[in-house]
């Protein structure tokens, strides 16, 4: 019976240590949880994969993002979605409201959605996708990778999961990510929780904005 005893809280003790290292000591429980952590942990840097859309030439994504200015809010989208996408645009809709309120204050925030579908999302399209959701130009911008090995790359790096569905379509996880002035991603928010990324969002651009001159 004493082995059996024994047996059975080293069992439970190997069960805890290994429930602790999967939740990283009990603070997350899902693999999109530790995702998050992970990145407010140790920031990602962004890729230089090529982007382009409606009024962004050719360029890498790092040099879109690392400003050393504005502080961006992106969500991964593609312009054929019917589900999640149009709750994510609907988010950043309300997010471009608040950002025009408050024009003028100290610190930048902008809105970046990227889409994955680079084949189809051609500029033109971005272009009309922008105008359906009455996107100012001035804060919130559309870009696609257009190589999909390029794709492939930045999705992987910020862990943004995309696995096509066979119609044609795609099932992604969906998510509001906060990238620094230097074109780290340092957050990562429920696309529901809108209001806490974009406080987050301003107060990081407020703590990087210069010193108003006396």
């Amino acid at each position: 019976m004493f082995r059996t005893a024994l047996l059975s809280a080293m069992l439970a003790l190997a069960a805890y240590a290994a429930a602790a290292w999967l939740t990283h000591d009990f603070q997350v429980w899902t693999a999109e949880g530790a995702r998050r952590l992970e990145v407010a942990l140790q920031p990602v840097p962004s890729p230089a994969v090529e982007v382009d859309g409606p009024g962004t030439a050719p360029q890498a994504l790092s040099l879109v993002l690392a400003d050393g200015q504005s502080v961006t809010l992106v969500d991964f989208v593609y312009t054929r979605c019917q589900t999640v996408c149009l709750a994510m645009g609907s988010s950043f809709q309300q997010m471009q409201r608040a950002l025009q309120e408050r024009s003028g204050q100290s610190g930048q925030v902008r809105l970046l959605s990227i889409s994955f579908d680079g084949s189809h999302d051609t500029p033109g399209v971005l272009r009309a996708y922008a105008a359906r959701l009455s996107a100012d130009p001035q804060l919130w911008r559309f870009v696609r990778v257009p190589d999909s090995r390029g794709a492939q790359r930045l999705l992987a790096d910020f862990q943004v999961v995309v696995v096509p569905d066979g119609r044609g379509d795609f099932e992604h996880n969906a998510a509001l990510l906060v990238v620094d002035q230097q074109g780290r991603l340092v957050r990562i928010f429920d696309y529901a929780e809108q209001q806490l990324a974009l406080d987050y969002a301003q107060h990081l651009a407020g703590a990087g904005a210069p010193s108003p001159s006396p």
